[in-house]
């Protein structure tokens, strides 16, 4: 489902770009696949967390220093160290 926005300046909806890159938004701040990979990072820290006894900002700084991580995945990493954010995330 694409995002729109509307424009203070133009009193127009525009597109909601991805924070990443200049596709089109269709979860959060996201593309398909930025979104897609940040679910993904989500969705297993929880197994590092329970191996590892790590924190997220230090997951997610093996997740940028590991060559098999896609740049997908790195991209989001990157940008949610950058911005401290710490989604939901169900440690089991």
């Amino acid at each position: 489902m694409l995002q729109y926005r509307l424009s203070i300046k133009d009193k127009k909806w525009t597109k909601v770009k991805c924070v990443l890159c200049d596709r089109e938004a269709v979860a959060g701040d996201y593309c398909t696949l930025h979104s897609k990979a940040c679910e993904n990072l989500t969705n297993s820290y929880g197994k590092w967390k329970k191996a590892l006894d790590i924190c997220w900002k230090e997951y997610l700084s093996e997740i940028v220093m590991n060559p098999l991580t896609g740049q997908w995945a790195k991209d989001v990493a990157q940008h949610l160290i950058k911005t401290g954010e710490q989604p939901d995330v169900k440690v089991s």
